[in-house]
């Protein structure tokens, strides 16, 4: 006789199995087929439905926080040694050389290995590549406070830089496999606010601790302030964030992650150190081998592909054109927004003769709207956010043209800076979902990496290129006004390309949309008659 739930059967207890009751009798052998059935598909759709497959991360904004805590880390030390090269200059005898490569350091460590950081985390976990890449974070923070003289300085800011890769390639990822519709879209508006608010803190932070000089420790809580933050960051993302499934039987592709490598390398490198040196002969041959050198990327992983294999990045995802040309504007879009920083805070210091603090307190109306404009648009509708991205390039555009213009007061240019704050919060916050919403599930690895790779290689191109223009404008003219008026035209008619590309994007997408569904549309008709 069989009981109900929770009673014996036939002399057994019943097994349950993602809600579902087994129950083992020959009476109902036929039951227990379907049941067993059920039980086999339904904790794997589930699996794929929420990317989890443990008992972790049943508390999605905790596991929210833990994801965008490590982000907000690693975005901030990108800012926050800045403010502090003077101080560091002063207490180290660090040579020239030495200063730009621990700004610089970080950021080309970070921008290499952010695509194999993503394919990693799909291989071995997502967790645990995070929690890897927050301890490695950690510690690099405490060596580089802790360091004792410039050279040991640059070396534990690349280990930072590669500690920060391995957890910001995993945060997109992480957003797109366990958030779904409506909890997504504002995932990723958080993703675009705690991007803008960390470039705030990380500016205004430097310089407080820097000011406050501790102990007399000078520059050193910069990153020392990093460690019980980490520790602290370490604890939830262990509690939290779910164990999530992988792809052991893939491997690394270690041929790609060689070339890929060494193609950012190559690229990175003379835009981050050329400037500052005049850009001798070994930057444009840097810049010149890492062509062939990223040709060669793609055919080795298309290669592979074609075998069945596992490429480092499944290259095919830049053919769509949707891809590719939306990953082509968010680089214009950061690159003048990079560009827009860099140059303001040289005009308005060496130009007008504007204090430090005046330089660092007017570029707060553009991130502090940018940080704004993201969590609005997680909760509007579909054809607003299609708007948001060739809408916010067209308000840049306003921006800048008008500094052009001549509103450089500093209520005019407060104002303007704001306006362009909220052109490029819809812009990049647009492109993200665009992107986001545009690949299978399966290239959420890929597409991670791509973007954080895209954003890394279009802010340092437009420092890069940008401000070698005003620097050179200005030096040949001697007039720092003319010169970052013309810059700032520049940097309009780049947004104003920036919003067509995204446009076009978008364009390409609701076609290919309407091309695939027009044949079971067909089916239809021909059906009903």
């Amino acid at each position: 006789m069989v009981q109900s739930p929770g009673g014996p059967v036939g002399g057994r207890r019943p097994c349950r199995s993602a809600g579902l009751w087994t129950v083992h009798t020959s009476r109902y052998d036929r039951e227990v087929d379907s049941l067993k059935t059920s039980v086999a598909i339904e904790p794997a759709r589930a699996g794929t439905r929420q990317g989890l497959s443990g008992q972790r991360g049943r508390r999605p904004g905790w596991l929210l926080a833990s994801l965008l805590g490590g982000m907000f880390l690693g975005n901030v030390d990108i800012a926050v040694v800045n403010v502090a090269i003077p101080s560091i200059r002063d207490h180290l005898h660090a040579s020239s050389g030495e200063l730009e490569l621990i700004v610089s350091g970080y950021t080309l460590a970070y921008a290499m290995l952010l695509i194999t950081g993503a394919r990693l985390g799909e291989i071995r976990g997502r967790r645990w590549t995070y929690l890897l890449g927050l301890v490695v974070f950690t510690l690099s923070s405490l060596a580089c406070g802790l360091a004792p003289n410039g050279v040991a300085l640059v070396g534990a800011r690349v280990v930072q830089g590669l500690g920060a890769a391995l957890m910001v390639s995993q945060v997109l990822t992480g957003i797109q496999v366990h958030f779904e519709g409506t909890a997504r879209r504002r995932a990723l508006g958080a993703y675009t606010g705690v991007l803008g608010v960390s470039s705030v803190i990380g500016q205004a932070l430097g310089g407080v601790l820097v000011s406050a000089d501790i102990l007399g420790t000078g520059w050193r809580p910069i990153f020392l302030i990093n460690v019980p933050i980490g520790v602290a960051l370490l604890v939830t993302s262990f509690v939290f964030l779910p164990d999530d499934k992988t792809s052991r039987q893939k491997k690394l592709d270690m041929r790609g992650v060689g070339l890929l490598s060494l193609g950012l390398f190559l690229l990175v490198a003379p835009l981050v150190l050329g400037r500052d040196v005049g850009w001798p002969l070994w930057a444009w041959l840097c810049l010149a081998a890492s062509l062939p050198v990223f040709a060669l990327f793609v055919r080795v992983e298309r290669s592979i592909a074609r075998r069945a294999g596992d490429p480092l990045m499944n290259v095919a995802l830049l053919a769509r054109r949707q891809v590719y040309f939306a990953l082509v504007s968010q680089a214009a879009t950061r690159a003048v927004y990079f560009a827009l920083l860099f140059v303001l805070a040289l005009y308005l210091q060496q130009g007008l003769g504007k204090s430090a603090i005046y330089s660092g307190l007017v570029p707060i109306a553009w991130v502090a709207t940018f940080a704004l404009v993201g969590p609005i648009l997680g909760r509007v509708g579909v054809r607003v956010r299609r708007l948001a991205a060739p809408v916010g390039g067209l308000l840049m555009a306003v921006a800048f043209a008008g500094v052009a213009a001549g509103a450089q007061g500093t209520v005019w240019l407060i104002g303007l800076l704001g306006i362009g704050g909220i052109g490029y919060g819809s812009a990049f916050s647009g492109t993200l979902a665009h992107l986001t919403e545009s690949v299978e599930p399966r290239y959420a690895p890929d597409m991670s990496g791509l973007f954080n790779t895209t954003l890394q290689i279009g802010g340092t191109m437009g420092v890069a290129v940008f401000g070698t223009v005003y620097l050179d404008l200005a030096a040949r003219s001697g007039a720092p006004h003319g010169a970052f008026s013309t810059t700032c035209a520049v940097l309009a008619a780049v947004s104003v390309a920036a919003s067509a590309l995204i446009l076009f994007a978008e364009k390409t997408e609701k076609t290919e949309k309407t091309e695939k569904a027009e044949p079971g549309a067909a089916g239809h008709r021909v059906a009903e008659r």
